[in-house]
């Protein structure tokens, strides 16, 4: 059964070695998340430690959905603390891990982290992926309206640049 729990500082420190191995597993797999493949340990040890530096300050959340204790998707939402953005959020760094994809488990975290906004107070959320991925198809799906596309924004690690798609979801 899987859960999907969201996680303080300290209880994310003890899983870091498993958020490592998710952020290694989604860049491998082609995930538009601002890392290029192949992401070495240390860059992504170094990701994770900011995200769990981040958590007590208030402004981020993090889910993760854990099966059998080994995670298998991970959400952030980074509430904005500005006073005329008191009402907003941004989605973050939606994985999944290649072995259990295409169970539904992106939705869920979706569902999930949309939870957290609301009880947070917030009433609209953005969120940006390249354009083309599978992402943008959840996303859509999942009722985010696109609201433009922003050409060469992506820069890629053979050079070339790809579009990314801007969205906008009303809670």
């Amino acid at each position: 059964m899987t859960e999907i729990v969201r996680l303080d500082a300290a209880q994310a420190q003890k899983i870091l070695p498993s958020l490592v191995e998710l952020l290694q597993d989604a860049v491998e797999s082609g995930a538009s998340i601002g890392f290029w493949s192949p992401l070495s340990q240390e860059e992504a040890l170094a990701y994770w430690q900011k995200v769990i530096a981040d958590l007590p300050e208030g402004y981020r959340i993090l889910l993760v959905a854990l099966e059998n204790d080994s995670v298998l998707g991970s959400i952030q939402l980074e509430l904005s603390p500005k006073q005329n953005g008191s009402h907003r959020a941004e989605v973050q760094k939606l994985m999944v891990h290649q072995a259990a994809r295409r169970r539904g488990l992106g939705q869920a975290l979706l569902n999930s982290i949309e939870e957290e906004a609301r009880q947070a107070g917030r009433s609209v959320l953005v969120l940006d992926t390249r354009r083309g991925d599978d992402a943008s198809r959840l996303y859509a799906k999942h009722g985010y309206i696109q609201s433009g596309i922003i050409p060469r924004y992506v820069l890629e690690a053979d050079g070339s640049f790809s579009d990314t798609v801007v969205f906008y979801r009303w809670l």
